[in-house]
């Protein structure tokens, strides 16, 4: 059987090099693309552009975080089009009140000195002994999306719904990975999404924060090839 089209929906100041060492993995075994998350200020209308970018037939959709929030609509949206779905480093809660905040100082913050907003991102994103591997690849993603983009994908962070009243009607099957140290995504966030999914398989990676792909890309790399071949086999 042909393995569906793997379309990558990248997270908040990211684009496809957030998945490069995936991408030449994945490439040897179907056609792999990403889509561009930055024109859009609400998740039902990034959803809706991502569809427009993605290529004909059925897709494996891959989201990490803010791009998990997108793979979700993109299932209410269109589910026929979904043969699989990958979630990292996500989850299905409503933004918090505390989360909102933060997200609006920074902000505040991006308005006056968007390179600080990196800067302060950064120690959240990876484990500090990683710092070094990640932080260029990271600032190079976020300097190319830029100030607009990033304003406009936090309001649709801030503005997104509350999914988990619609993950038992997910008819896909779906891997959901979590890390270890993730400061953002807590490992307890992906058990919920994973849990209520029904038949999901929940990975875990370790020694990894939030940037698993970058962090630990050969772990990464296995999970997605193994569930672009057997995507209702859990691994040992």
């Amino acid at each position: 059987m042909v393995a569906p089209s793997v379309f990558i929906l990248p997270g908040l100041l990211e684009d496809a090099d957030a998945f490069s060492q995936q991408v030449d993995a994945l490439r040897a075994i179907t056609a792999c693309t990403a889509a561009d998350l930055t024109q859009q200020e609400t998740i039902a209308g990034l959803a809706a552009d991502a569809l427009r970018q993605a290529p004909a037939g059925p897709l494996a959709l891959v989201g990490h975080s803010m791009g998990g929030y997108v793979a979700l609509e993109i299932l209410r949206q269109a589910p026929e089009r979904i043969e699989r779905v990958a979630l990292l480093n996500t989850h299905a809660r409503p933004d918090s009140p505390e989360a909102t905040d933060n997200r609006k100082r920074l902000m505040a913050l991006a308005e006056r000195d968007f390179p600080a907003v990196i800067r302060t991102l950064l120690p959240r994103l990876v484990l500090e002994e990683h710092l070094e591997l990640a932080s260029g690849a990271i600032t190079e993603m976020a300097l190319a999306t830029g100030r607009e983009a990033f304003l406009r994908q936090e309001r649709a962070i801030i503005g997104r719904i509350d999914s988990r009243p619609h993950l038992p009607r997910v008819r896909c099957p779906a891997l959901v990975v979590a890390a270890r140290q993730d400061q953002l995504m807590p490992v307890e966030l992906l058990q919920e999404l994973a849990s209520a999914i029904p038949g999901a398989r929940l990975e875990i990676i370790e020694n990894s924060g939030h940037m698993a792909s970058i962090e630990q890309p050969e772990q990464v790399t296995r999970l997605l090839v193994d569930w672009l071949a057997n995507p209702q086999r859990k691994t040992t």
